[in-house]
Protein backbone atom coordinates (compact mmCIF):
# COMPACT_ATOMS: atom_id res chain seq x y z
CA UNK A 1 0.00 0.00 0.00
CA UNK A 2 1.13 3.20 -0.89
CA UNK A 3 1.73 5.61 1.78
CA UNK A 4 0.50 9.71 2.28
CA UNK A 5 4.06 10.75 1.82
CA UNK A 6 4.41 8.85 -1.90
CA UNK A 7 0.58 9.64 -2.99
CA UNK A 8 2.20 13.50 -2.33
CA UNK A 9 5.41 13.81 -3.25
CA UNK A 10 3.92 12.18 -7.24
CA UNK A 11 1.58 15.42 -7.34
CA UNK A 12 2.25 17.97 -9.45
CA UNK A 13 4.63 20.82 -8.27
CA UNK A 14 2.23 24.21 -8.83
CA UNK A 15 3.78 27.16 -10.98
CA UNK A 16 3.72 30.31 -9.33
CA UNK A 17 3.15 33.26 -11.51
CA UNK A 18 3.51 37.07 -11.74
CA UNK A 19 1.89 39.04 -14.19
CA UNK A 20 1.86 42.40 -14.67
CA UNK A 21 0.96 44.80 -17.09
CA UNK A 22 1.52 48.62 -19.10
CA UNK A 23 4.64 48.99 -16.99
CA UNK A 24 5.24 51.82 -19.89
CA UNK A 25 9.09 52.33 -19.32
CA UNK A 26 8.89 52.38 -15.81
CA UNK A 27 12.24 51.01 -15.06
CA UNK A 28 11.90 51.41 -10.80
CA UNK A 29 8.35 49.52 -11.57
CA UNK A 30 10.37 46.58 -13.56
CA UNK A 31 13.01 46.40 -10.70
CA UNK A 32 10.57 46.86 -7.90
CA UNK A 33 8.45 43.49 -9.14
CA UNK A 34 11.61 41.70 -10.30
CA UNK A 35 12.66 41.74 -6.37
CA UNK A 36 9.19 40.55 -5.32
CA UNK A 37 9.39 38.11 -8.45
CA UNK A 38 12.89 36.71 -6.38
CA UNK A 39 11.72 37.02 -3.13
CA UNK A 40 8.04 34.79 -3.84
CA UNK A 41 10.42 32.22 -5.81
CA UNK A 42 7.75 33.18 -8.83
CA UNK A 43 8.56 30.55 -11.69
CA UNK A 44 7.30 32.87 -14.56
CA UNK A 45 6.59 36.67 -15.31
CA UNK A 46 4.34 37.59 -17.43
CA UNK A 47 4.42 41.20 -19.17
CA UNK A 48 0.94 41.58 -20.80
CA UNK A 49 1.90 44.20 -23.28
CA UNK A 50 2.41 48.33 -23.01
CA UNK A 51 6.08 47.46 -22.01
CA UNK A 52 7.10 50.82 -23.14
CA UNK A 53 5.71 54.21 -23.95
CA UNK A 54 5.46 54.62 -27.36
CA UNK A 55 8.47 52.45 -28.06
CA UNK A 56 10.68 54.98 -25.90
CA UNK A 57 12.28 53.65 -23.11
CA UNK A 58 12.84 49.94 -23.30
CA UNK A 59 16.15 50.34 -21.58
CA UNK A 60 16.02 48.69 -18.39
CA UNK A 61 12.44 47.00 -18.40
CA UNK A 62 13.47 43.09 -19.68
CA UNK A 63 16.60 43.02 -17.60
CA UNK A 64 15.63 42.93 -14.16
CA UNK A 65 13.98 39.98 -14.84
CA UNK A 66 16.49 38.09 -16.61
CA UNK A 67 19.15 39.07 -14.23
CA UNK A 68 16.71 37.40 -11.50
CA UNK A 69 16.56 33.87 -13.66
CA UNK A 70 12.54 34.01 -14.03
CA UNK A 71 11.24 32.44 -17.62
CA UNK A 72 9.88 35.72 -18.39
CA UNK A 73 6.92 35.93 -21.17
CA UNK A 74 6.31 38.87 -23.40
CA UNK A 75 3.22 40.20 -25.60
CA UNK A 76 2.89 43.59 -27.50
CA UNK A 77 0.94 46.20 -26.54
CA UNK A 78 -0.54 48.98 -28.43
CA UNK A 79 2.02 51.39 -27.45
CA UNK A 80 5.22 49.18 -29.37
CA UNK A 81 5.53 47.22 -32.46
CA UNK A 82 5.67 43.42 -32.78
CA UNK A 83 9.35 43.32 -33.88
CA UNK A 84 10.16 45.56 -30.54
CA UNK A 85 8.90 42.89 -28.34
CA UNK A 86 10.48 39.90 -30.60
CA UNK A 87 13.31 41.90 -30.36
CA UNK A 88 13.36 42.30 -26.69
CA UNK A 89 13.07 38.57 -26.66
CA UNK A 90 15.45 37.53 -28.10
CA UNK A 91 17.92 39.91 -26.76
CA UNK A 92 17.36 38.66 -23.18
CA UNK A 93 17.04 34.94 -24.35
CA UNK A 94 17.30 32.39 -22.84
CA UNK A 95 14.87 33.57 -20.00
CA UNK A 96 12.50 35.31 -22.12
CA UNK A 97 9.88 34.03 -24.35
CA UNK A 98 7.92 35.90 -27.35
CA UNK A 99 4.59 34.79 -26.63
CA UNK A 100 2.73 36.52 -29.49
CA UNK A 101 1.57 33.46 -31.87
CA UNK A 102 3.56 31.19 -29.42
CA UNK A 103 3.47 28.71 -26.54
CA UNK A 104 5.26 27.66 -23.75
CA UNK A 105 5.06 24.92 -21.18
CA UNK A 106 6.54 25.34 -17.76
CA UNK A 107 5.64 22.39 -15.34
CA UNK A 108 2.60 21.39 -17.06
CA UNK A 109 1.12 24.56 -17.35
CA UNK A 110 1.09 25.39 -20.74
CA UNK A 111 1.11 29.68 -21.77
CA UNK A 112 -0.23 30.76 -25.01
CA UNK A 113 -1.09 34.33 -25.69
CA UNK A 114 -1.44 37.36 -28.44
CA UNK A 115 -0.71 40.58 -28.03
CA UNK A 116 -1.59 44.07 -29.16
CA UNK A 117 -5.20 45.77 -29.55
CA UNK A 118 -7.85 46.67 -32.29
CA UNK A 119 -7.06 50.12 -30.92
CA UNK A 120 -4.20 52.72 -30.82
CA UNK A 121 -0.82 52.78 -32.39
CA UNK A 122 0.30 49.24 -32.71
CA UNK A 123 -3.30 47.85 -33.30
CA UNK A 124 -4.21 44.69 -35.22
CA UNK A 125 -7.40 43.16 -36.69
CA UNK A 126 -9.46 41.58 -34.02
CA UNK A 127 -10.01 38.53 -36.42
CA UNK A 128 -5.67 38.47 -36.28
CA UNK A 129 -5.70 38.12 -32.56
CA UNK A 130 -8.15 34.93 -32.56
CA UNK A 131 -5.58 33.61 -35.49
CA UNK A 132 -2.55 34.16 -33.31
CA UNK A 133 -4.41 32.63 -29.94
CA UNK A 134 -5.69 29.54 -32.10
CA UNK A 135 -2.28 28.88 -32.90
CA UNK A 136 -0.91 29.08 -30.39
CA UNK A 137 -3.67 27.42 -28.28
CA UNK A 138 -2.88 24.49 -30.57
CA UNK A 139 0.85 23.65 -29.45
CA UNK A 140 -0.61 23.20 -25.63
CA UNK A 141 -4.45 21.90 -26.25
CA UNK A 142 -3.53 18.87 -24.65
CA UNK A 143 -2.70 20.33 -21.62
CA UNK A 144 -4.82 20.09 -18.23
CA UNK A 145 -3.29 23.29 -17.06
CA UNK A 146 -3.41 26.56 -19.25
CA UNK A 147 -2.89 29.94 -18.85
CA UNK A 148 -4.08 32.33 -21.88
CA UNK A 149 -2.49 36.17 -22.35
CA UNK A 150 -3.49 39.36 -24.34
CA UNK A 151 -3.49 42.87 -23.86
CA UNK A 152 -6.65 43.73 -24.38
CA UNK A 153 -9.42 42.64 -22.24
CA UNK A 154 -12.15 40.33 -23.79
CA UNK A 155 -15.93 41.71 -24.83
CA UNK A 156 -18.42 41.81 -21.87
CA UNK A 157 -16.19 41.78 -19.11
CA UNK A 158 -15.80 44.40 -16.18
CA UNK A 159 -13.25 46.23 -17.91
CA UNK A 160 -15.60 47.94 -20.54
CA UNK A 161 -16.79 50.03 -17.47
CA UNK A 162 -14.16 52.34 -18.62
CA UNK A 163 -16.07 52.95 -22.08
CA UNK A 164 -13.53 50.96 -24.07
CA UNK A 165 -14.81 48.36 -25.72
CA UNK A 166 -13.11 45.14 -24.89
CA UNK A 167 -12.51 42.33 -27.93
CA UNK A 168 -15.20 39.74 -29.29
CA UNK A 169 -12.26 37.68 -30.55
CA UNK A 170 -10.44 37.47 -27.16
CA UNK A 171 -13.91 36.11 -25.77
CA UNK A 172 -14.34 33.85 -28.25
CA UNK A 173 -11.16 32.38 -27.81
CA UNK A 174 -12.09 31.87 -23.63
CA UNK A 175 -15.21 30.42 -24.90
CA UNK A 176 -13.53 28.22 -27.33
CA UNK A 177 -10.37 27.54 -25.78
CA UNK A 178 -11.16 27.38 -21.78
CA UNK A 179 -8.13 28.14 -20.19
CA UNK A 180 -8.16 28.64 -16.20
CA UNK A 181 -6.60 32.01 -16.46
CA UNK A 182 -6.73 34.32 -18.71
CA UNK A 183 -4.60 37.52 -17.94
CA UNK A 184 -5.15 41.40 -19.89
CA UNK A 185 -4.14 44.53 -19.05
CA UNK A 186 -4.55 47.56 -21.49
CA UNK A 187 -7.08 49.31 -19.39
CA UNK A 188 -5.44 51.59 -16.11
CA UNK A 189 -8.72 51.87 -14.56
CA UNK A 190 -9.25 48.37 -14.39
CA UNK A 191 -6.16 47.50 -12.78
CA UNK A 192 -6.92 44.42 -10.35
CA UNK A 193 -10.47 43.33 -11.31
CA UNK A 194 -11.17 40.04 -11.77
CA UNK A 195 -13.90 38.47 -13.52
CA UNK A 196 -15.20 34.60 -14.93
CA UNK A 197 -16.37 33.87 -18.65
CA UNK A 198 -17.27 30.11 -17.84
CA UNK A 199 -15.21 28.51 -15.30
CA UNK A 200 -12.42 31.02 -16.66
CA UNK A 201 -11.01 33.25 -14.04
CA UNK A 202 -9.94 36.44 -15.85
CA UNK A 203 -7.02 38.95 -14.20
CA UNK A 204 -6.71 42.68 -15.33
CA UNK A 205 -3.05 43.10 -14.23
CA UNK A 206 -2.77 46.70 -15.55
CA UNK A 207 0.29 48.14 -13.77
CA UNK A 208 -1.13 46.28 -10.91
CA UNK A 209 0.79 42.87 -10.49
CA UNK A 210 -1.32 39.56 -9.83
CA UNK A 211 0.87 36.85 -8.06
CA UNK A 212 -1.22 33.30 -8.19
CA UNK A 213 -0.33 29.34 -8.79
CA UNK A 214 -1.53 26.97 -11.02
Amino acid sequence: MKTQKQNISKKRKKTKILAIGDIHGDIRLAEKLAEKAKRENVDVVILAGDITFAEQSIEGIIGPFAKAKKDILIIPGNHESISTTAFLSEMYAPYSKHLHGYALVRNKVGFFGAGTANMGIHQIKDSEIYNLLKKSHSKIKELDKKVMVTHIHPQNSKSEFSGWPGSKAVKKAIESFKPDVAICSHIHEAAGLEDHIGKTRIINVSRKEKIFEL
